[in-house]
């Protein structure tokens, strides 16, 4: 990516903070709820027929929504609801922007988030979870809705432990410690041994996908890194040690270890990075992971990004151009900038690109620009809650 200083550096607050505000105010207007990528399952005209029992048809039913140029989620009849993942983040967006303004007002906004994030807990587990609001269908298992799942749940828990930070709120820590109990107890795991652990999606699947697994060490290396509870660190640290045990030699990580799985992409390598240089930050791990923190993020970084900031969606290939991608990006840039100095720079660069490239008039972002045509829904998790997020961080980094 190109490190020197643009002549539209100047432009880059006004940039940001009107793309900030302007995607605040259409989440708002639309009560943080929408469609998601993956929610095509939800078509009450799809769950009347027979289709809807066949592993096959679930997933082509989902890809056909997902990629289609129109939207034919009106027609399928599939609502649009608020998720728990897409709420965890518009609250870590929140929480980002109470630290940067420090106003009534912004803790207000923060809370409230969060209290609609804790509303929608699952019961019946050994702590607190959460799950996608549709039944998903992916390559290797199916989670109907409801079903508990790290990924939402840790980021759920990203929020709590920040919010506890942030606020010096007892009561967010304590629900976070609770997720924990629910990773140790409840969630699936395999490759366990002494020194290693992967612990997988949720307790009902022994698929075993790295950053999934690093998201649950993440959450006990951040409730550790509270509580000073070395048992949580302890557990966080096997979950790394299998993570960069099965780092290949170019630096970087397959999505997951099952036969069609070995795919690298931007976002997942970055959530991997994310999450390994949180844990080895609250656990002080060693010399070994923060170098294999190292070549993964220099592999990243080189494989990843366009010299104008386009955020690649795979190692050899820039299509999609996914605001997710760019998000997530945008936000692990921001993350690692002890690790390189350069990497807010960087952070700027992808969002600039973003926001010229996949920003629509009226304030939300598409989903992808495909090679021959763009996908301009603007589904509310995947693209709206993340883009939010980085904005938000990105506005709090300007303001150090």
């Amino acid at each position: 990516m190109n490190e020197t200083v643009d002549d539209t550096s100047k432009e880059k607050p006004d940039l940001f903070k009107n793309a900030y505000e302007q995607l605040f105010t259409w989440c708002l207007e639309h009560d943080f709820a929408g469609h998601d990528p993956f929610d095509a399952l939800n078509s009450r005209v799809f769950q009347a027929t027979p289709l809807a029992r066949s592993r096959n048809a679930r997933l082509v039913w989902t890809q056909i929504l997902k990629r289609s140029p129109s939207d034919l989620r009106v027609v399928s009849r599939v609502p649009a609801e608020r998720n728990a993942k897409g709420i965890a983040l518009f609250a870590l967006a929140q929480i980002a922007n109470y630290r940067r303004l420090k106003t009534s007002e912004a803790a207000s906004q923060a809370r409230g988030i969060l209290a609609e994030l804790l509303a929608m807990r699952l019961k019946g587990y050994s702590g607190a979870a959460w799950g996608y609001n549709f039944d998903w269908q992916s390559r290797n298992f199916f989670a109907p809705r409801g079903t508990p799942t790290i990924v939402p749940t840790a980021f759920a828990a990203r929020a709590l432990v920040e919010a506890a930070q942030a606020f010096e709120d007892e009561e967010y820590l304590t629900i976070a410690h609770s997720v924990c109990d629910f990773i140790i107890n409840d969630l699936h795991r395999t490759e366990e041994t002494e020194t290693e652990v992967c612990f997988n999606y949720s307790p009902e699947s022994d698929t075993a996908i790295y950053n999934a697994s690093l998201l649950a060490a993440e959450v006990l290396a951040s409730v550790s890194g509270i509580t000073g509870e070395r048992e949580l660190c302890s557990a966080a640290e096997r979950a790394a040690r299998y993570v960069i045990n099965h780092q290949r030699e170019d630096g970087s990580w397959s999505y997951g270890t099952a036969q069609g799985q070995a795919w690298v992409d931007n976002f997942h390598t970055a959530f991997v990075l994310f999450s390994l240089n949180r844990i080895i930050n609250d656990c002080d791990l060693g010399t070994d992971f923060r170098q294999a923190l190292e070549r993964g993020y220099q592999y990243w970084r080189a494989h990843f990004f366009l010299a104008d900031g386009w955020p690649k969606y795979y190692h050899d290939n820039p299509y999609p151009a996914d605001a997710h991608a760019g998000a997530s990006a945008i936000v692990t840039f921001l993350e690692l900038r002890a690790l390189d100095m350069s990497a807010p720079g960087l952070a700027d660069d992808v969002a600039s690109w973003t926001i010229r490239n996949l920003r629509d008039e009226r304030g939300f972002f598409y989903y992808q620009r495909r090679r021959f045509y763009t996908v301009r829904k603007p589904y509310m998790r995947w693209s709206q809650a993340w883009m939010l997020y980085a904005l938000a961080r990105l506005l709090e980094e300007r303001a150090r």
